[in-house]
């Protein structure tokens, strides 16, 4: 069973979405303590967390950049709706998705299997499932990948985006297209999910030795991977 760590402090919300994601199949746990959610995340004890950014004592995003020191456990926060500020702060400090509050129990159990999905192994991974674009190297299959010859550490939300730059290397792809393979939905307005994840990912892999990055963007158009020369 999927074990879910929700923290707000929200106690008609709390009870709302537990009720409903144990009807999912989900194991929920709640706790309105930024400091206990830091320290389940980094005992490896919850398969997914839900985030709320106003926190008590500890905000979210302070919440958010502890865990990630420790842990790369997959986080969906919750945001106020319209905050792009937040949203766009939550995604840098490497949250998977967000939902904005008041939001569904439907919509906030389909993102939370969407990032499971992208999270997961998803077999037992062979050196013939491996994929490669130059000297990177990733293996679906357990969902790892290695960048001259080290390993890359990477989301789960960043490995799908960058499994499919790398499945279309020295390609210019969409960011429509991006969005349908990694997310398996349509881009929407003004959604700036691909952007920030892959901002990340730039700085992952470092620059080029011509001083470009590995990943280019062309404005209005998408990104790509680029080969080595």
């Amino acid at each position: 069973m999927t074990k879910v760590l929700l923290i707000d402090d929200d106690v008609d919300l709390t009870t709302l979405l537990q009720e409903y994601l144990a009807e999912e199949g989900f194991e929920v746990t709640t706790t309105s303590d930024g400091r206990a959610a830091i320290a389940q995340a980094a005992a490896n004890s919850v398969d997914i967390i839900v985030l709320d950014i106003m926190m008590p004592a500890m905000n979210g995003i302070d919440v958010l950049q502890r865990i990630r020191r420790l842990s790369q456990v997959p986080v969906l926060m919750l945001t106020a709706k319209g905050d792009d500020v937040d949203r766009i702060a939550g995604l840098n400090l490497g949250a998977d998705d967000y939902v904005s509050k008041p939001c569904s129990p439907g919509e906030l159990v389909a993102r939370l299997k969407a990032i499971l999905r992208r999270s997961g192994p998803t077999g037992a991974g062979t050196p013939q499932d491996s994929l490669r674009a130059g000297e990177l190297v990733m293996h679906p299959g357990t969902r790892t990948a290695d960048w001259r010859g080290r390993p890359l550490e990477l989301t789960g939300t960043e490995f799908s985006l960058l499994e499919v730059l790398a499945r279309h290397a020295g390609q210019l792809v969409s960011k429509q297209d991006i969005s349908k393979h990694a997310f398996g939905r349509p881009l929407t307005p003004f959604d700036r999910r691909i952007d920030v994840h892959l901002s990340s990912v730039r700085q992952k892999l470092g620059m080029r030795d011509d001083g470009q990055s590995w990943i280019q963007s062309v404005r209005g158009h998408g990104y790509q991977l680029l080969q080595d020369r």
